[in-house]
């Protein structure tokens, strides 16, 4: 594993807590390939492309009257000199437009690869985990450290 890649890509993440705090979209777009491929928490299910993220991040961010609160924790970062993947839970607060509360957990990978112009992200993948019996996501309970 590179010490140094990881290390740029613990920065990253930390860029990206802070781009969603300020509602940056610029700052997030600027780290997606072109074609990243990503099956987000919010519909739809999966997209493909830049476009399609720009116009989930100025949904997302519109929802908000207070908010979105955004925290990483547990972050898990594994690289070489060209590849990175980065695992973590965020928890997400705030109030929305409707004037629910919003309090959830949410597990992500993000899969980032060394382009000449630097790390772009190329995968990611969000979830909540679900009640088999009830089908209800479980969205409000801390998952266990990792």
């Amino acid at each position: 594993m590179s010490e140094a890649s990881r290390r740029e890509l613990e920065q990253l993440i930390d860029e990206r807590v802070t781009a969603v705090r300020r509602h940056d979209s610029a700052t997030l777009l600027r780290r997606h390939d072109d074609q990243v491929l990503t099956f987000p928490l919010l519909p739809p299910t999966a997209s493909r492309g830049r476009e399609a993220i720009e116009a989930s991040l100025d949904q997302w961010f519109g929802g908000y009257v207070d908010g979105p609160g955004y925290e990483v924790h547990d972050l898990v970062v594994e690289a070489d000199e060209d590849l990175g993947c980065c695992a973590f839970l965020y928890h997400v607060t705030g109030t929305l437009t409707t004037g629910d509360v919003v309090d959830m957990w949410v597990r992500s990978t993000a899969v980032f690869r060394r382009l000449a112009d630097g790390w772009r992200l190329v995968h990611a993948h969000e979830s909540v985990p679900f009640d088999p019996t009830s089908g209800r996501a479980l969205t409000s309970e801390r998952p266990p450290e990792l």
